[in-house]
């Protein structure tokens, strides 16, 4: 059983995604230890070094991993048992970092799947428009197959097709894996764009300080634990902090 259009939570409300005390892993291996996490208000960020339990963190939150123990909230209900398909109807989309399209689909038929669950077409339509409005370079690509577009075209299409679906909670993992540095400001400022319609974001990155600069909460996770919780001016004064777990000494 899903979430409704009407049990979605107020988009002005804080901590719309809420992890506590989460233990789970794969197998007989245990990876994350009582991890608890917020999906803050704007931008939360979630670091920490390889083999910290960050994927596996964005994996139980969208369903793909279950949770052992602890709990998993999305506003006032329970999602701790909820399979992937349950995560996404509640209104918590995750953007992979190949970005997920379907190459061979234009990018209208891209943003068209954003809304596959929606029986209202007009209303997919509606958020189509929203999106290109959001991310207007795709305007004229509408015909044009996904796979035709640039790299940062690309992860536009992919951010444009997740505000179609018009979730309120955002879980991104390494959107700027793979790109050339010079796209990487601009996922960066795409990250900002669902921010500013509207949506909350749980952002897993490697590329700490561009991230940072976006930052409005950070969590840093190692050995599956987690490190340090707090707004990123406090981490800028945990030197010794940021350079065994982040490398930014």
């Amino acid at each position: 059983m899903t979430a409704s259009e009407s049990e979605r939570v107020d988009r002005d409300g804080r901590d719309r995604l809420v992890a506590e005390d989460v233990v789970t892993g794969y197998g007989s291996s245990e990876i994350l230890h009582g991890v608890s996490v917020r999906s803050h208000d704007g931008v939360t960020c979630i670091f920490g070094p390889n083999g910290s339990g960050k994927s596996t963190l964005i994996k139980t939150l969208n369903g793909i991993v279950p949770v052992w123990s602890g709990s998993v909230r999305y506003g006032s209900t329970d999602i701790t048992d909820y399979d992937a398909n349950e995560v996404v109807s509640s209104g918590i989309i995750t953007l992979p970092q190949d970005g997920g399209l379907f190459p061979n689909l234009t990018v209208r038929e891209n943003l068209r799947m954003g809304g596959y669950t929606v029986a209202d077409k007009s209303v997919v339509e509606e958020r189509i428009r929203a999106a290109l409005t959001a991310f207007p370079a795709l305007e004229d690509k509408l015909s044009n197959r996904a796979k035709s577009l640039s790299g940062g075209q690309q992860m536009m299409l992919s951010f444009g097709r997740a505000m179609v679906s018009d979730s309120d909670v955002y879980l991104l993992d390494e959107p700027s894996a793979g790109l050339a540095p010079s796209l990487v400001d601009d996922v960066i400022d795409q990250v900002r764009t669902l921010v500013d319609h509207g949506a909350q974001i749980l952002l897993v990155e490697q590329n700490v300080r561009a991230a940072l600069r976006i930052a409005d909460h950070v969590y840093i996770l190692a050995q599956g634990e987690t490190q340090f919780d707090g707004p990123p001016e406090d981490l800028s004064e945990e030197d010794e902090l940021i350079e065994l777990y982040l490398g930014l000494g």
